[in-house]
């Protein structure tokens, strides 16, 4: 494509990507968080910005762009997170952007996840309507469904939001929260799908002397279908905008500190460590690295457990420390992938660390940074902790530790993307300090136990 006939939608997929290394640099978020100058001045740079290389060198575009990264950073999503750049925060403070406004932002976001909830428990009942309707054409006597997000309901909302948005490419004006639901609401039949399975089970008689009956089962499972396939069954998006979204969705979830984006940005593999256990902490712990060359660049979906499976590696561990059986972060990465927890390019759902444990017959509650001593008597009762860890000292967006014991009073982790962490001890207020504000399915803190 000659340069000239580059679209807006390849320049902010070029500027999103440009965007996430400045933000995991350090550089961004604290641009785009502080933003002193509201207004004019902001759709000026970005205007300029988005169509210098048409207008002027490319040493003098490349300038304007990098000094309005922070603005456009947030640009493909001002009607849902941010509202306009020029709008006033909660606090109603004249002239103040929302980018300065925590309060307002949170709100902003808790409305979309709240709509998208919403609608992922229409497609719930939708999917069992549908149930129902297949089964009126078996030759059945009765069925059951197996719903896995009972109680759970399974997202990204980051990702749902950043799809729609880069649907709407540059047409900023139209995206709106009522919008997108509108658009959910029509891929409704898309959310789940189904599976089934015949069984015929014999029923004992009830009275002496009398035959055993037979009945004809179906057994229904309901599976959501991901993120992944709505881009491409509602959104039809191309291959730029998935690019697009992907990188809006990183960045979004950087920026709010939620957890939601898992990825171990070192790609880089380490030799076989070899069968290592942790014995310093109250329970024995075994250890695995999603980035140890045996594990690393093993499938997880379509992604890999080296850059992507902290949620699967942390889960391989909790569940070979814990229980007679050794589960592998391979192993583990398979069953999350074929059970629904996998979300392409994000990591996995949250809901990953109470339904593996579940499935292992282990019992596991939900627990918030502002429960420390719970947290402290559960170790102490060689009970293992998930955590997740949002920017700070274990990663630089989202990654799930395990917590392993206490020790002179500080904590003992597994970190499946460093050994050396693992061997250190770490004060309790950092990782409740760097702990997700915005975890879903009970977290950020999982204890599991017997």
């Amino acid at each position: 494509m000659s340069e000239h006939n580059h679209t807006g939608l390849d320049e902010a997929a070029s500027v999103a990507s440009n965007t996430m290394q400045a933000v995991r640099t350090g550089k961004a978020i604290s641009a785009v968080a502080k933003g002193a100058v509201a207004g004019g001045l902001y759709g000026t740079a970005i205007g300029a910005a988005l169509s210098a290389r048409t207008h002027i060198g490319k040493a003098v575009a490349a300038a304007l762009v990098l000094l309005a990264l922070p603005l456009l950073f947030i640009l493909l999503l001002p009607g849902l997170a941010f509202g306009s750049l020029t709008d006033s925060g909660a606090s109603g403070t004249s002239g103040q952007p929302i980018l300065n406004d925590n309060a307002a932002i949170t709100e902003n976001m808790n409305q979309a996840a709240f709509a998208i909830n919403q609608i992922l428990g229409e497609g719930i009942e939708n999917v069992k309507e549908r149930i129902a309707s297949d089964f009126a054409g078996t030759d059945g006597d009765h069925y059951e469904i197996i719903n896995p997000y009972e109680g759970n309901p399974i997202n990204n909302t980051n990702l749902f939001i950043s799809q729609y948005c880069a649907a709407k490419e540059l047409d900023f004006a139209s995206i709106a929260l009522a919008d997108m639901e509108q658009i959910l609401r029509a891929g409704l039949t898309h959310l789940y799908s189904f599976s089934r399975t015949r069984e015929v089970r014999t029923i004992p008689a009830e009275e002496d002397g009398a035959d055993d009956t037979t009945e004809i089962w179906y057994i229904y499972t309901i599976r959501y279908n991901g993120e992944a396939y709505f881009a491409d069954t509602i959104f039809a998006l191309t291959d730029k905008q998935k690019e697009l979204a992907e990188n809006y969705a990183e960045n979004l979830s950087l920026f709010l500190g939620d957890g939601l984006f898992q990825y171990a940005p070192s790609t880089n593999t380490i030799t076989a460590l070899g069968n290592v256990r942790f014995t310093d902490g109250a329970t024995d712990v075994v250890y695995f690295n999603q980035l140890d060359e045996r594990y690393a660049n093993q499938p997880y979906g379509t992604d890999h457990i080296g850059g992507y499976g902290c949620g699967p590696t942390s889960m391989a561990i909790v569940v070979s420390s814990l229980t007679s059986e050794t589960v592998d972060p391979v192993q583990m990465a398979r069953w999350a992938y074929e059970h629904g927890y996998w979300c392409s390019k994000s990591g996995s759902y949250h809901t990953l660390i109470p339904g593996a444990a579940q499935a292992w017959g282990l019992s596991v509650e939900g627990c918030t940074a502002s429960e420390p001593q719970r947290i402290l008597d559960a170790l102490a009762d060689g009970k293992l902790v998930v955590a997740l860890m949002t920017k700070g000292h274990f990663t630089k967006s989202g990654h799930f530790i395990v917590l392993r014991g206490v020790q002179d009073e500080k904590i003992l982790v597994a970190d499946p993307a460093s050994y050396r962490r693992s061997q250190k001890t770490w004060d309790l207020s950092i990782i409740l300090n760097e702990a997700s504000r915005r975890a879903g399915a009970g977290g950020p803190f999982w204890i599991i136990g017997l």
